[in-house]
């Protein structure tokens, strides 16, 4: 098990993991998001190859439409 910071708050998680398996873990895989790995913006083509290990920084936003 290792320790990230997911939006502002200590998760647990297995790992080392890419950002899409994180995703899957948190039920968010194939739904819009935006993601950030230690502040700097990843693009969704690059979440497969991007690694989050421990002591890292990830924010996960939903969007949503709406009008």
């Amino acid at each position: 098990m290792m320790t990230i910071t997911l939006n502002g708050k200590p998760h647990e998680t297995a790992g080392p993991l890419s950002l899409e398996e994180l995703l899957e873990s948190l039920g968010m895989a194939g739904k819009p998001v935006v993601a950030e790995l230690d502040e700097k913006a990843v693009f969704p083509r690059d979440f497969a190859s991007t690694t989050v290990e421990a002591g890292a920084k990830v924010e996960v936003v939903a969007l949503a439409a709406g009008g």
